[in-house]
């Protein structure tokens, strides 16, 4: 493969042209690196390099202005505005700042493209009037200050350009416009120097007319890099701009158009190859770096093209060992930095500033790696104490005075971290550099730190230096809301560059970085709509059918732009992997994009589909299984001495699993802050508020008297378990308040309906309140003990049956305490559950206490109180509404047998924990 380079300077040679002569102006500065190495292959004898250039420096230094970054221009678009504005009108900066971006990028496109200013300003503040949406005579003051902005955007215009132009300072546009200005001067002073432009495509008018001036006075060459498949096919975007360029310059109507080549029409292997999310194309193409290794090729002809910036990293993890050399030429963009959210979420606390700070905020700055490494002691980190601290409590804000409290010996740290800003941008930035040396000092003491790590902790130094100077230099950062805008600004910007071998090895780069340079192997990621091409955007004031008038690009070009780059990647290379997401998502993904329809379309190459994903074992009858090692029964009967639960053999009937994840593996669930007063917290305050009510009453009849002394103790007594359960939550307001109240009302008409039963003429006398039972169970063939527990949370005689009462707080029916058939109630949990526990309470009661049977066992329903109190009952078919709701020694011998068989599955080593396909 000859690459365009080489041929433009074979070709140059032929011309018998000095290259110490010769100024090359390519489209970006990558290209010159290439292009001084194809030139040291060319020549015999040393010699000078030739002054190789970006078309932006070129056009620079023809204009004799320099570029500033933007955020110095906004800057000082906010001093011309602040000049042109009354005081009492003026917008504070970050309001500025968000609509000033967008009129910076439309100055910028009017300027590059020569529109004539005054005419396109004053046609948009015409179309705005006309379409203003008031049609009343007197307008609004919303509706004049509409209108006056789009009157005054020709005044900001030139004001700001005006103070540019006195320093010699300007944006692209601007700099653009002076060039051309300046261009015939320039052609005066350089009459012997030659241009040679190459590798062009889409050229604004500025770009156009300097190149076509330099080339009619015989000061240029140009070398377009198209292929005549694109330029001999009329509606092809590929060759949209060069097709306008050979019809429309003068040049071309005496000079010949050459410089097609033919390599688009030869053989090329192409594979689209379609891959869910991001990570996985990441991990797919260190797939393919390995085959095309062991395949023998030369990853100097291997070129890997991002289609999106963020794929960097997982790209560079994903690498094979046989990747000895690499050049990365895309720099990471630091926002994608870990440290970039570290400092985001500080950002976000102290811009709105409250005093106390969200749980979830709290949480998220300590534990972010860069900041969590700072509390790291010899006797562990303290971070954890922390966070079991908030977590405990139900600390949903908490102030910085209590952080500090809880932290004890890191005070300091916790004072660097969330003492307040006090909305000063000054305190903020010291803040943050104190921050970066913090960690700077943390990571110089471990022995195994990276250098990536002290990069980007530099980087990010230099950035709030940057930031303390523009805020000294202008004094326009009055808050930190706005101090937060510039640096998001600045974090979007800046990259962090990589070292590498330029020449050898394999090359990673953005789709840009590609312009001139060719490849025999090319592996594109993210070809998906929304991405390449990236489609419409709207980010610009002026509306379409003003552009097509003024001959300013739109999102038609911008995607013929991105067509000539995807298939100049193809043109001369043989072997092409195509990559898109097969996923979608809320933004982009799963539709892949035009250029690979196009491609089929075209029918000039073939194109092999393949979907690449993970090999997933098909699910419908796989399972889990875990095994039951010597390990796992040593846990099964040390469980089993300490004591089944009715609850912890019910989450066995629901899933072996989660009974083996639990109570043999020991893993809890997460318990986060407790927002809002959870279930089992209203349900833990009801039960110890009735305890408190009925303890005295162990032994005794209960009175009508006494129930109602207790509608006076309902509030206390509620209010004094919630703080302790809840902990330091809140619960007098939003919907904690509204659970609250709910407690105090299903106790208070569970209270009335004692009384409403006492005065029917019933009995009720209190035996146990919250009753810890239990009792041992021998089961044949197993030789180590096994026990039942359980806590009763009434036991009571109504008129004189005895009666074992769970409490439940939500909605129970009288149905889910029935069974038919004894097999069903360790088979099924959601109809049988309930029934299962009360006969646990029932057999432990009777064992341990000998209750006199015959008993009755049910539910209490505080969501289902007018149904009373729900008896068990034994069933003869499911038809039949007449039930046997006594518990005597026939019931609980029936249920011991079901309850054994129960237990031996879970004790027996041979019946392995099988997962339940759950509902």
């Amino acid at each position: 493969m000859v690459s365009f380079i080489k041929s433009v300077l074979l070709d140059l040679k032929n011309k018998n042209l000095n290259f110490e002569d010769l100024q090359f102006i390519l489209p970006s500065k990558r290209a010159g690196v290439f292009l001084k190495h194809q030139l040291a292959d060319l020549i015999d004898v040393p010699i000078f390099s030739p002054e190789i250039k970006s078309i932006e420096e070129f056009v620079e230094e023809l204009s004799g202005l320099k570029a500033l970054s933007n955020i110095d221009l906004l800057f000082i678009f906010y001093d011309a505005y602040k000049c042109l504005t009354p005081d009492e009108e003026v917008e504070a900066f970050e309001s500025f700042s968000k609509w000033a971006q967008t009129l910076l990028q439309d100055f910028n496109e009017i300027d590059r493209h020569l529109v004539e200013q005054n005419q396109i300003f004053d046609y948009l503040s015409a179309i705005i009037e006309l379409n203003h949406w008031s049609k009343a005579e007197n307008k609004t003051d919303l509706i004049k200050n509409h209108l006056k902005f789009w009157g005054k955007l020709k005044d900001y215009y030139s004001k700001f350009t005006e103070n540019l132009l006195k320093t010699k300072n300007g944006y692209q546009g601007l700099i653009y416009r002076e060039a051309c200005d300046n261009l015939e001067i320039y052609i005066e002073n350089k009459p012997s120097r030659t241009h040679i432009f190459l590798g062009f495509n889409a050229l604004n008018k500025a770009e156009s007319i300097i190149i076509q001036e330099l080339l009619q006075n015989d000061l240029a060459y140009i070398y377009w890099d198209i292929d005549e498949a694109f330029i001999q096919d009329p509606i092809h975007d590929a060759g949209l701009f060069i097709r306008h360029h050979r019809n429309s310059w003068n040049y071309f109507k005496k000079q010949p158009f050459n410089w097609l080549s033919k390599n688009y029409q030869e053989k090329k292997d192409i594979q689209v190859i379609g891959i869910p999310k991001l990570i996985g194309q990441a991990k797919y193409i260190g797939q393919l770096l390995e085959e095309l290794h062991t395949n023998n090729k030369k990853f100097e002809d291997v070129a890997v093209i991002l289609g999106e910036e963020n794929l960097l990293i997982p790209v560079l993890n994903s690498l094979p060992q046989s990747v000895e050399k690499l050049n990365v030429t895309m720099g990471l963009a630091l926002k994608y930095a870990p440290l970039a959210s570290a400092f985001d979420a500080l950002f976000t606390i102290h811009k709105n500033d409250k005093g106390s700070y969200y749980h979830k905020d709290v949480t998220r700055i300590l534990s972010h790696p860069s900041l969590f490494q700072l509390f790291e002691t010899s006797s562990g980190n303290s971070v954890n104490n922390i966070l079991s601290h908030i977590q405990a409590y139900n600390l949903a804000y908490i102030s910085t005075t209590k952080l500090k409290d809880i932290s004890k010996s890191n005070a300091d740290l916790i004072g660097l971290l969330f003492d307040s800003w006090e909305n000063n941008p000054t305190i903020a930035l010291n803040k943050c550099s104190e921050i970066v040396f913090k960690i700077k000092k943390t990571v110089d003491s471990k022995k195994s730190s990276r250098s990536i790590e002290l990069e980007y902790l530099y980087r990010f130094n230099a950035l709030f230096n940057q930031m303390k100077t523009l805020n000294d230099n202008h004094k326009y950062l009055n808050s930190v809301l706005g101090l937060h805008t510039i640096y998001k600004e600045l974090l979007n910007t800046e990259t962090l560059d990589f070292r590498g071998e330029p020449l050898q090895g394999l090359q990673i780069m953005g789709m840009l970085e590609s312009r001139v340079l060719d490849f025999e192997t090319v592996i594109i990621s993210s070809v998906n709509e929304g991405i390449l091409p990236s489609g419409k955007s709207n980010n610009s004031f002026i509306p379409f059918d003003v552009k097509i008038e003024n001959n300013l690009p739109t999102f038609k070009e911008k995607d013929a732009v991105y067509t000539y780059h995807f298939y100049h990647l193809l043109q001369r290379a043989k072997n092409v992997y195509i990559l898109y997401n097969t996923e979608s998502d809320a933004l982009n993904g799963g539709e892949k994009s035009r250029f690979i329809t196009q491609l089929e379309i075209e029918g000039i190459h073939s194109v092999k589909h393949l979907i690449a994903s993970p090999r997933v074992p098909k699910l419908e009858n796989e399972l889990l299984e875990i095994p039951k090692t010597e390990l796992v029964v040593k846990e099964i009967k040390s469980f089993a001495s300490k004591g089944f639960s009715p609850s912890s053999l019910s989450n066995y009937i629901r899933n072996p699993i989660d009974f083996y994840y639990e109570k043999i593996l020991k893993i809890k669930e997460f318990e986060d802050v407790e927002e809002n007063i959870a279930y089992n917290t209203l349900g833990s305050v009801i039960h110890e508020t009735l305890k408190d009510f009925y303890d005295p009453m162990i032994g005794q009849f209960l009175t009508v008297e006494y129930l109602e002394s207790l509608m006076l103790l309902i509030e206390p007594t509620v209010t004094k378990h919630f703080k302790h359960l809840y902990k330091e939550g809140d619960f007098t307001k939003g919907k904690n308040l509204i659970i609250f109240n709910i407690a105090q009302h299903y106790i208070k008409v569970f209270v009335n309906s004692e009384i409403g039963s006492l005065r029917a003429g019933n009995e009720i006398k209190i035996v146990a309140v919250e009753a810890e039972t239990n009792t041992d169970i021998h089961i044949n063939g197993f030789d180590f003990p096994i026990k039942l527990k359980g806590t009763v949370d009434r036991v009571d005689e109504f008129n004189g049956m005895t009666r074992i009462i769970d409490y439940k707080t939500g909605k129970v029916e009288q149905g889910k305490v029935e069974i038919v058939e004894w097999a069903d109630i360790t088979s099924d949990y959601d109809k049988y559950s309930k029934s299962f526990q009360i006969l646990c309470y029932a057999y432990m009661m009777h064992k341990q206490c000998s209750l006199q049977l015959p008993i009755e066992a049910g539910i209490i329903s505080f969501k289902n109180l007018k149904s009373g109190f729900l008896k068990f009952g034994k069933k003869t078919s499911p038809k039949t509404r007449t039930k046997n709701q006594v518990i005597t020694e026939d019931t609980l011998l029936n249920f011991e047998v079901e309850l054994k068989i129960l237990i031996a599955e879970i004790c027996n080593p041979q019946l392995n924990f099988i997962e339940k396909e759950l509902n």
